[in-house]
């Protein structure tokens, strides 16, 4: 079995593989103060909740976007499983051609989607991740990653919002049942939720346009479920794609 950790922004997400099969997910917060052995005894409780066996894991990888947690979480993987993880980074054999002006600059999380929607889905495509930060990644119709679009999440978005102007508060992710808002929390959800979704529409066909051809949308991330339901395109809805795309990583790297 294949323990696979995504380190984003807000949270670690977790998952066990069985051969191909994804066993279980499970998500804990990021946390920048915890040490190893907190984040140990986080793992042992996801463990022990989901009754895993733990001495069948005979393989880890680790992606991150937060360089001060992977050492602590690292650690933890390397006390609870005994097993030294494999770390998402530059020089990895991938499969996919990336075709950025700098490959090193590739972040773990855009390599994994990359690579898990070049090897799942009809090409060209983009991921569209919505997270702490969300981003678009292109892959054509060769199979290049050609790059990407990065702009600010739905949270970050609102956080920004919230704590930049006195009058606005805080609310809830969901769309509003009108575009134009009868009051102050729906005029903001519509800006949030439908606007992020005219965005995406947006930015796909404008890519669509450079690349001269209809791409395969796919969406992923916390924030996607609520964003593409109001969408006008249609779009292939993957949760576990990042963790899919570490799978692929890890057997394409391991020593044999």
């Amino acid at each position: 079995m294949l323990l696979v950790i995504d380190i984003g922004n807000t949270n670690i997400t977790v998952g066990v593989y069985d051969d191909e099969k994804l066993a279980f997910t499970a998500r804990i917060a990021t946390d920048l103060g915890k040490t190893g052995d907190q984040y140990a005894i986080d793992l042992m409780g996801i463990f022990s909740l989901y009754a895993c066996d733990i001495a069948r894991l005979d393989g880890a990888i680790v992606s991150s976007v937060s360089p001060a947690v992977t050492s602590p979480v690292c650690q933890a993987v390397r006390k609870v499983v005994h097993l030294t993880p494999m770390i998402v980074g530059p020089g990895m054999k991938t499969g996919l051609h990336i075709a950025i002006n700098d490959p090193a600059e590739l972040g773990a999380d855009l390599l994994a989607v990359s690579v898990a929607a070049f090897n799942k889905y009809p090409l060209p495509n983009a991921v569209c991740d919505l997270g702490t930060a969300s981003t678009i990644s292109v892959v054509d119709k060769d199979g290049k990653m050609i790059g990407g679009i990065i702009y600010p999440g739905i949270r970050t978005s609102l956080m920004a919002l919230v704590n930049n102007a006195a009058l606005l508060p805080e609310i809830g992710y969901e769309a509003p049942k009108r575009v134009v808002g009868r009051n102050t929390i729906e005029s903001m959800q519509s800006g949030l939720i439908l606007g992020a979704a005219s965005l995406l529409d947006g930015m796909l066909d404008r890519i669509e346009e450079e690349l001269g051809m209809p791409l395969t949308a796919i969406a992923t991330g916390g924030f996607s479920g609520e964003v593409v339901r109001n969408c006008k395109r249609q779009f292939v809805h993957d949760d576990n794609l990042v963790l899919e795309g570490l799978r692929i990583l890890y057997h394409k790297n391991k020593k044999s």
